[in-house]
Order: C-alpha cells, then sequence, then structure tokens
C-alpha cells in the first residue's frame, strides 16, 4: 500500500517547528519561503524562547512554544528545523494536533555512522508507523509543491508551475532539477529532498507522483536503495503511468564511498541497478541537465512512435554534428523516401541539401521553415523533426540593436523582421508538432547564450524546452523513441 503524501504536498496548514529569528539559520529561511511565494494556507511558527511573557515575532507571525499550541486540526504538514534529539517530542506534538505529516531538515541520525544518531532515527521509523505520519527526511533541504504554492525549504530556487516532478537523494541536486526546469521553461509540479529517507523512500514518492495529476513526468536521484524488490515493483507500476527519468549517483567505487557518507546509502552494483531500470521501463540519465532534458521531452510529447528522425538546419555544420550525435542514439537519421523529398523539394530553396539533414543553406525565404517543419511532420514515416539554428536571425539583429547606427530605421525595421521570423520559426515548432503528434525538438546554444532571444523565448513560454546543442537533444529523443518502445512492449 503506498503513502498518503496529500498532507505532504497539499497541506491545509504548516507549521515551521523550531522558527529562528537570524536569517542564516534554516528555521528563518524556510519560513521566509513560505510566506513569500505564495502560500495560501495557515501558517504557524514555534520558537521556544517564546512565552506570554516573553513574545517572539518573526517575519509577522507570533511564535508559538511549541506545535503542541497549534490549534486542533489547522495544520497538516510541520516542517522540522529543531536539532535531532529533540525531534520525537515535536512529531508526538504535531500528531496530538492533528498534523499527518513531517518534513526534517535536522541531521544527526546516523548517516556519518554515529550510533546514537542512528537510535533516534530508528526512533522516528517506530513514531510514523506507531502515529500514521508521513516523514520526509531527515537530512533534507525541503518540498516544494507549486499548485499548493508551498515553497517548503530553507533554498532557492523556487520554480514556475508545470509538469516535471522530483524525487533527490541529495538536496543540491534537487534544487539543480529545479533551476533547469525553471530556466527551461518547462516547470515544476513537485519536488522534494528525500534525505536519509529514514521512513519514505524514493519509492513513496515515486508511487504517489505516479497517480498525480499535476505530473507530467518524473525525475529521480538515487545513490542506493533499501529494498531493490520494492523499488522495482514501484519503478515498473509508476512506468507504465508516466515516464521516469533516473540519475544513480555512487556507479563508480569512489562516488559510491561518497554516497555512503552523504546519505547513508549503500550503492547497489551499477550494472545490476541498470538492468533493473531497463526492465522497469525507467530511462538512464547521465546527469541532472540531461535528465531534465528526457523529462521535459517526455512530459510534453510523450513518446515517439519509430526511431526515424528528420533534422532540418539553415547552416551545414550543425547538420554534420547532430548526424555524429544520432550515430551511436537509439535513433535514426533516416533516409528521406522520395514522396518527401518531392515535396520538400517544391518548397526548398535551390541549392538546398536533398538530404537528410535538410539544410536551407541559409537561402530561405520567409515561410520556408514552417513549411518544412509541416512536411516533415506530417509524413507518416517520420517519427520526429529536430530544428536546429533557431534564433540566428534575432541574434543578428541584437548586434545591430547594440550599434551605434542602432536608431537607424532601416535597422529597426530589418531587426524587427528578423525578431518575427523567430518568433514564428519557434511558434511553428509548438502549433506543429501539437497538430501532427510528431515530437518536434529546437536546439541551439542561444538557449544559454542569450535566453531572451525571441526564438528559445517563445519555446519556454509555450512550456517547450530548447536543447543547447544538438546531442542534448538526441539525448531526449532517445528517451523519446525507449519510451515508444516501452509502451509499444506492454501493449
Amino acid at each position: 500500500m503506498s503513502a498518503d503524501l496529500q498532507p505532504l504536498f497539499e497541506p491545509r496548514g504548516v507549521v515551521v517547528a523550531g522558527a529562528s529569528t537570524h536569517p542564516g539559520k534554516f528555521g528563518f529561511a524556510t519560513l521566509h519561503n513560505i510566506l513569500t511565494c505564495g502560500y495560501e494556507g495557515q501558517v504557524f511558527a514555534t520558537n521556544r524562547s517564546a512565552t506570554p511573557d516573553n513574545p517572539v515575532e518573526i517575519l509577522g507571525i507570533d511564535c508559538l512554544p511549541s506545535v503542541r499550541d497549534v490549534p486542533q486540526g489547522q495544520a497538516d504538514l510541520v516542517y522540522v528545523c529543531v536539532p535531532a534529539p529533540a525531534v520525537p517530542d515535536v512529531l508526538r506534538d504535531a500528531s496530538a494536533v492533528g498534523i499527518r505529516a513531517a518534513f526534517i531538515a535536522s541531521a544527526g541520525f546516523g548517516e556519518g555512522g554515529d550510533e546514537a544518531g542512528a537510535a533516534i532515527g530508528a526512533e522516528l521509523a517506530a513514531i510514523a508507523a506507531e502515529l500514521d505520519l508521513a516523514i520526509a527526511g531527515p537530512n533534507g533541504q525541503g518540498l516544494v509543491s507549486t499548485p499548493a504554492s508551498l515553497c517548503a525549504q530553507f533554498v532557492a530556487p523556487w520554480p514556475k508551475r508545470g509538469g516535471i516532478s522530483i524525487v533527490s537523494q541529495s538536496g543540491n541536486l534537487a534544487s539543480g532539477a529545479m533551476n533547469h526546469a525553471d530556466a527551461g521553461g518547462v516547470g515544476v509540479a513537485r519536488a522534494v529532498s528525500a534525505g536519509n529517507s529514514l521512513c519514505l523512500d524514493v519509492d513513496d514518492y515515486l508511487a504517489w507522483f505516479g497517480a498525480d495529476e499535476a505530473t507530467q513526468s518524473i525525475i529521480a536521484y538515487v545513490e542506493g536503495v533499501a529494498d531493490a524488490r520494492r523499488f522495482y515493483d514501484v519503478l515498473a507500476q509508476t512506468a507504465r503511468a508516466k515516464p521516469v527519468v533516473v540519475v544513480k549517483g555512487g556507479s563508480s567505487s569512489e562516488g559510491a564511498k561518497a554516497a555512503a557518507s552523504h546519505t547513508g546509502s549503500l550503492a547497489t552494483d551499477d550494472r545490476i541497478f541498470d538492468g533493473l531500470l531497463r526492465q522497469a521501463g525507467a530511462w538512464r540519465a547521465r546527469d541532472i541537465g540531461a535528465a531534465f532534458g528526457a523529462a521535459a521531452a517526455l512530459g510534453v510529447h510523450g513518446h515517439m512512435r519509430g526511431p526515424n528522425v528528420a533534422v532540418l538546419t539553415n547552416a551545414g555544420g550543425w547538420g554534420v554534428l547532430t548526424a555524429d550525435a544520432l550515430e551511436p542514439s537509439l535513433v535514426d537519421l533516416m533516409v528521406l523516401p522520395d514522396d518527401l523529398h518531392a515535396q520538400l523539394d517544391a518548397i526548398m530553396p535551390p541549392r538546398w541539401s536533398a538530404s537528410n539533414p535538410v539544410d536551407v543553406a541559409g537561402g530561405e525565404t520567409r515561410e520556408t521553415i514552417p513549411a518544412a517543419l509541416r512536411v516533415l511532420a506530417e509524413h507518416d514515416q517520420v517519427d520526429a523533426v529536430l530544428l536546429l539554428g533557431l534564433g540566428i536571425q534575432s541574434n543578428t539583429a541584437s548586434l545591430f540593436r547594440a550599434g551605434r547606427f542602432a536608431n537607424d530605421p532601416d535597422i529597426e525595421r530589418i531587426c524587427a523582421f528578423h525578431e518575427r521570423q523567430d518568433r514564428l520559426y519557434a511558434q511553428s515548432v509548438v502549433d506543429v508538432s501539437a497538430e501532427t503528434g510528431t515530437p518536434i525538438l529546437a536546439a541551439t546554444e542561444l538557449a544559454i547564450a542569450d535566453p531572451a532571444n525571441p526564438g528559445p523565448a517563445t519555446l519556454r513560454a509555450n512550456g517547450h524546452p530548447c536543447y543547447a546543442s544538438p546531442s542534448d537533444a538526441v539525448d531526449a529523443l532517445s528517451a523519446l523513441y525507449a519510451r515508444g518502445r516501452f509502451l509499444g512492449a506492454l501493449r
């Protein structure tokens, strides 16, 4: 039976236990983030110095002496920042006033081999079972739930709302995944730093995300699992419902040692783990950036029907690099069928490449790129399209605008034209992929070199990722194809 994490991600009210007046402390930063990121439920805070004779106010909140002083039934979640020995009493007090979930930021529960801390950790597990509390952590950064406007963590970021949900055994990598998702325009639904996972493990979050309507795709960073059989069973069940992308830390001998000291995780054999992921239907990414790229494509497009990729580019070098990246990947640089070649020949400039990659060689007219995208995406043998070079016209315009002749009316006119064209190309990616059901990805270094460029910016505004290199986009296409192959095997 999966854990009920509704009180964790959709609480009626939140208590910060151990709130601090010092802006450098976890208990201050967490309270600040909850209050300033739009959470609309009731917010309470406790501070051990607060008494009727010595009131303590933090960020406009009148602190209570104890969690037991929280009004009955007014909160579902307690965020715990008190020292480890005091945590069990806080949890019992929380349960007594109707709180059903806890996130424990505190460390000192045996992750460094300390026996006393390990004993307290065992007590937490017993309390969770006894009181039916959903306990996240300990030794974690916090959680984010954008549908609830809840930023219950002591760090940044506060990402835009989107469809990616994240569970990570590293707090910093949870933040990293959120940063990628936010910068990529795709956004986040839920995110949680699992910490030591003494009570709730990665598989508990996977199971809940799999049934969560706000979640479109899932990223999991894993260093080790306590129960490999249960992890596999839950992962396999979740992957049938939602795409899951996994990053495995501790795959090397030195990485495994680091994982043991980091969260106390015992890393599993990497080859066995890799096979487990493939059999369960999860996609393994090499790092958090690649995981975001895969999860973003999976969240927007779902899957590919087959391995055939058509590449559309306005410069030959990008096409060459993409062909190189496709060679060792799961997907193929398809040979253009005769009928598709004829359709393209009718709309392309005379010097186009006449092959795949489909290179317009800088000779496109105003409508060439949108028309070619549609011809490619509508063909029944094309399973995905990759557009390269988006934003190059606006990049030229940006230099014009920065120059000494920027006020020249002719320069202003051509700049506006260039920028309109890149918006048109990006909007065509969004519209044609939606209308045809064929995944269309775009890649340009301007996604990071100039995020305000109208090409990448238009994609982000529509919730579509824009990849910084052809190889990043090919990795995402491989994930889409692997997902399609997995779903096909289930039918």
